[in-house]
């Protein structure tokens, strides 16, 4: 039986090794985001928790149609201040920043589809009024009820170490297609990718694995 004076000496020890195990699963495997925004919906709802896989994108692996998050490439989100002008609530989000629990506030994040990859031929729209890929209509069963691929017409080919990403809520997503006059055309350097949406871990009602859609299928 442990005494208690011993468990107090290793509790410090415990707490630090805690903080480094959080600290390695956030710098290398998974992160949690908050959807602040209707422009994923339906595949993710106002206020979801998001759990991101981070390992498949150390090597830049992203595939169409992965639900990806990353930093701001070019502006497109407006500058916001620190969490709270309470130093005490302050300095608690600070430390959940460090583990991983809250996003830094300084890195601006933003969740959408990615809809085009290196070399990818995307346009909109066909005569049918879906979006194409290399010549190739798809079929985008994510894209929120009433909405259509796209109501602005684009022509793009996307370069090498780039992506081209959409919002599933066509109507109400700031994307790509909104940017296209930034320093990157609207596409996102894979460099600005921390990983890939795998899950929607709360609320409980919303808690679902979203899966990987191949969007040329």
């Amino acid at each position: 039986m442990r005494r208690k004076g011993s468990l107090l000496r290793e509790l410090p020890v415990l707490v630090v090794v805690a903080l480094v195990v959080s600290l390695i699963i956030k710098t290398f495997l998974v992160q949690f985001f908050y959807i602040p925004s209707g422009s994923m919906e339906n595949t993710l709802q106002v206020r979801d928790r998001v759990a991101v896989n981070k390992v498949p994108f150390l090597s830049r692996n992203i595939s169409r149609g992965d639900v990806v998050v990353f930093r701001d490439p070019a502006g497109w989100l407006p500058e916001i201040s620190d969490y709270s002008s309470n130093k005490y609530i302050s300095k608690l989000k600070t430390g959940l920043v460090a583990v991983g629990v809250l996003p830094n506030p300084a890195k601006q994040y933003l969740v959408k589809r990615v809809i085009g990859v290196s070399g990818d031929h995307v346009v909109c729209c066909n005569k049918a009024g879906l979006l194409t890929i290399n010549g190739k209509s798809i079929t985008e069963p994510y894209i929120f009820a009433g909405n259509v691929p796209s109501d602005m017409k684009f022509n793009v080919t996307v370069p090498k170490g780039k992506i081209w990403v959409m919002g599933d809520h066509r109507g109400a997503s700031a994307d790509s297609r909104y940017h296209q006059d930034d320093v990157n055309k609207g596409f996102v350097p894979l460099s600005r990718v921390t990983g890939r949406v795998f899950a929607v871990i709360w609320p409980y009602k919303n808690l679902t694995y979203v899966p990987k859609i191949d969007v040329l299928k």
